[in-house]
């Protein structure tokens, strides 16, 4: 760990002016799994960006934890650090399906994890759920969604299962071991996710993400805006905000031992993929497409596709923003294709 820490402080150095500006509003430690990482060699990583960079009185500075790592000692640790939000991956509050997805942590460690960061100080709390899980039922999930409420979280995300090549849950699949969640069972558990987090004060200010007003994941809507990010480490990905993508090579051996520049590779954006990101990305949220930071060109072409979709309810025009309704959110994805290039 030591080692790795020393190889994203020589990346830091080497990349500091990747992106065009020395303070920054937000700062994402990301997995992996960064709450196994001991303290003082967080404390020291953070010395390090404070060399380089300048954060934002009101900097959000994330960490993601495994609940089970929460503990008293380790937000002890926390205390003088910039870090003022936490991001747990709950994923269900049924010990059953934890135990078949090789969760470490249990239902009542989400709890106590949530209390001891309440206790610390930390009031911006995000937990990731998961629905559509193998024999999770309409009841699993209201029951997931209302303790999840119940604890008093400010954000939440929510995410359908899926089912990757390669993993474990897509051999199970293949080998006819489970059964992917009926489709309408999906749509019913996301309806009632959006109608019970209404009712608590959450916005539902991206697809997949809610919050109470004011905590909005502000690090995550940026990826959403388009705006430069450095992203440091290995399989890290960075942005300069123009038409350059870097992906950092997911491998850790060879990103320790690089003397220069570590392992990547870089893309050089066209035009069109440009538009199709701005499409993608912008309608996932709540605020829609500004159809007015569209060439007109892109712009009437975007129009001419979303016509059938106007006619049919799926998506609307306000305030020279073009977003999904309701019902749009629920076939997003051929919405999302139907405009783009």
């Amino acid at each position: 760990m030591a080692e790795y820490v020393r190889a994203l402080e020589r990346e830091l150095l080497l990349r500091k002016h990747y992106i065009k500006c020395t303070r920054v509003r937000t700062m994402y430690l990301g997995g992996g799994t960064p709450s196994l990482l001991p303290t003082d060699l967080l404390r020291e990583l953070f010395s390090a960006v404070n060399q380089h960079f300048t954060l934002e009185e009101d900097a959000e500075v994330t960490i993601e934890a495994n609940p089970d790592d929460v503990s008293r000692e380790w937000l002890r640790g926390l205390e003088g650090t910039p870090v003022n939000r936490i991001s747990m991956g709950a994923q269900t509050f049924n010990d059953g399906l934890l135990r078949f997805l090789h969760r470490r942590h249990n239902a009542r460690q989400v709890a106590d994890a949530v209390r001891a960061c309440k206790e610390a100080g930390i009031r911006n709390i995000s937990i990731d759920l998961i629905y559509g899980l193998p024999g999770q039922t309409m009841d699993d999930w209201k029951s997931d969604v209302e303790q999840a409420l119940t604890l008093g979280v400010t954000h939440l995300s929510a995410y359908s299962l899926s089912y990757e090549e390669g993993t474990r849950l897509d051999a199970m699949l293949k080998q006819g071991l489970v059964e992917e969640a009926d489709e309408e069972l999906s749509r019913q558990m996301y309806d009632y996710l959006m109608k019970a987090t209404s009712e608590a004060g959450f916005e539902h200010y991206e697809i997949s993400n809610f919050a109470l007003p004011g905590f909005h994941s502000r690090h995550n809507s940026s990826y959403w805006e388009g705006t430069p990010y450095l992203g440091l480490g290995a399989g890290a990905h960075s942005y300069d905000g123009l038409r350059t993508r870097r992906a950092n090579l997911p491998d850790i051996k060879a990103y320790i031992a690089a003397k220069e520049d570590v392992p990547h590779e870089t893309e050089t954006l066209s035009d069109e993929s440009l538009y199709n990101e701005f499409i993608m990305t912008r309608l996932r949220t709540s605020a829609g497409i500004p159809l007015y930071e569209l060439s007109l060109q892109n712009r009437d072409y975007c129009l001419e596709q979303a016509q059938s979709r106007l006619r049919n309810n799926l998506l609307r025009i306000e305030n020279e923003h073009l977003r999904l309704t309701k019902e749009g959110i629920f076939t997003s994805n051929d919405i999302i294709s139907d405009l783009m290039k």
